[in-house]
């Protein structure tokens, strides 16, 4: 299938690692020309030289979404002439709901729907001019189903879907698509922080805490982040541009609803 994908610019949030890293790479091989943002310079040097390049520009922001202000700054100088915006951000430490700080609520909300705002209204107006748009937050299943012991990840998560099918309906008429795109167990960083808090939680081992969460999945493994970056990138495609305000899983089929 061509995604008809190539000299679009797209800006790829958390994209040091894991999903994020995947999706600049998956975008990049479609022709994309990237602008990586995240907050360590070495590591985002790091991924631009990995970039496929076939005549394409590719570039970096060096940002930390703990300081929305700081990216505020950045984004006012710099041209947001963006086609595509994946929002991706690390989620909050894992614990109970009830034992959560303040600050630490405060803190996920500045990171994923503060930030998340700052850059949808930085790009929106060159997706206007150009009739193409495509918004895709990269969040979690727990939008579906809220996952035990990451109580405020559910909460920062479930309130990042309805902050994105609230712009669905008012971006539609432009072009415009805002879809989420929710990984099951991933391969990542962020998985084995998880395995780690469970087993110690469950006093066991890592192993044996790993084969537990993969026998939830009917796939029997956990996802690959290029598998991820696979939806993304179709979301971006023109060939996806009657979808609109959805949540897609990328899970294995773990998520019990529908």
């Amino acid at each position: 299938m061509d995604l008809q994908l190539k000299n679009k610019n797209a800006l790829v949030c958390g994209s040091t690692q894991g999903i994020g890293k995947a999706t600049a790479l998956a975008l990049a091989e479609e022709g994309v020309n990237i602008t990586l943002i995240a907050r360590n310079e070495e590591k985002l040097k790091a991924v631009l030289a990995e970039l496929p390049n076939k005549n394409q520009c590719h570039s970096y922001l060096v940002a930390d979404f703990s300081k929305p202000e700081e990216l505020e700054g950045i984004l006012k100088n710099t041209d947001a002439n963006f086609h595509i915006l994946v929002n991706n951000t690390g989620g909050p430490k894992g614990g109970e709901l009830l034992i959560a700080t303040t600050s630490e609520l405060l803190n996920a909300f500045q990171m994923h729907i503060i930030c998340n705002q700052i850059l949808v209204q930085a790009v929106v107006p060159f997706m206007k001019l150009e009739k193409y748009g495509r918004i895709i937050n990269v969040i979690s299943t727990s939008v579906k189903e809220p996952i035990p012991g990451l109580g405020v990840s559910n909460t920062i998560r479930n309130a990042v879907g309805n902050w994105s099918k609230t712009l669905a309906s008012e971006l539609g008429q432009f072009q415009i698509t805002v879809n989420n795109v929710l990984p099951g167990f991933t391969d990542t960083a962020r998985l084995d922080q998880i395995i780690k808090i469970k087993a110690q939680k469950a006093n066991t081992s890592e192993a044996e805490m790993e084969q537990i969460l993969k026998s939830y999945v009917p796939a029997g493994r956990f996802a690959k982040p290029e598998e991820t970056a696979a939806a993304v990138t179709f979301l971006a495609s023109k060939q996806a541009s009657y979808i609109n305000g959805i949540n897609i899983p990328v899970d294995g089929g773990r998520t019990k609803s529908l």
